[in-house]
């Protein structure tokens, strides 16, 4: 499929799931099913990865620093980094390589089982059925994801910079807290929001546009992951201009 025939029936994809949705109420059962499921089960990946990025913040802005003799500074580093930028589009990452990929694949086995011709001759909206939990669903985690995601990182961060680096705790943590604010927290839950939005959409239009067969079913998880992160990385650099850009 051609990028402009993509973005045509990605844009008709989204446009039919608002009109079904527009005067219902989704599934509030089905809802929180999908949101404990993106939530949970990305949760163990994502502490893994927010560690070790902390971990590593803390070496390159150390060795970054010291030169200048503003290996101090490591804390402020480490803050706006992961605050701002790293834990968003960890949380990001991780959440399309699990649940992303989950949701595509899922959604292609009923096109392939013919569930979705089902719905549609039991007058359900598939679109409506099949989106909808998850799309709130992931809007509703991922805030909580994204925060969790800072709060690792920092203290991993701080972590290495006081046991290894042999740097000052409070010092660490008075540059964490001087060079954040309200925006930066805001910045980070309203990027996780756009993120997930943005992985839920993609994943379940490359499901329902997948071929039949084994063969449809791993090019339409492929596709999702793919396309997911690359438009999450994308659009990161818009929103922080809109945020942060003078």
């Amino acid at each position: 499929m051609s990028p402009v025939r993509w973005v045509g029936e990605f844009s008709w994809f989204v446009w039919d799931w608002l009109r079904s949705c527009a005067f219902t109420v989704p599934p509030p059962g089905r809802t929180m099913e999908e949101a404990y499921r993106i939530g949970v089960q990305s949760l163990p990946v994502l502490l893994t990865i927010s560690v070790f990025v902390g971990t590593n913040l803390s070496l390159q802005g150390y060795h970054a620093f010291t030169p200048l003799g503003g290996q101090r500074l490591v804390g402020m580093f480490v803050a706006l980094a992961g605050v701002r930028e790293l834990a968003p589009i960890i949380a990001a990452a991780m959440v399309a390589a699990k649940a992303g990929t989950e949701m595509a694949s899922q959604i292609a086995v009923m096109k392939t089982r013919e569930q979705i011709d089902a719905l549609e001759v039991m007058a359900v909206n598939p679109a409506w059925w099949l989106v909808t939990p998850r799309f709130w669903g992931i809007l509703l985690v991922m805030p909580a994801l994204t925060v969790i995601a800072v709060a690792v990182t920092i203290g991993a961060s701080w972590v290495v910079a006081v046991h290894q680096l042999e740097l000052n705790g409070a010092e660490f943590l008075g540059y964490v807290r001087n060079s954040t604010h309200g925006l930066d927290l805001f910045a980070g839950l309203v990027k996780g929001m756009v993120f997930g939005a943005v992985i839920c959409l993609v994943s379940t239009f490359c499901g329902f546009t997948s071929r039949k067969g084994p063969e449809g079913v791993g090019q339409a998880t492929n596709a999702a992951v793919v396309i997911s992160s690359v438009v999450n990385v994308t659009l990161n650099f818009f929103v922080s201009q809109v945020l942060y850009g003078r």
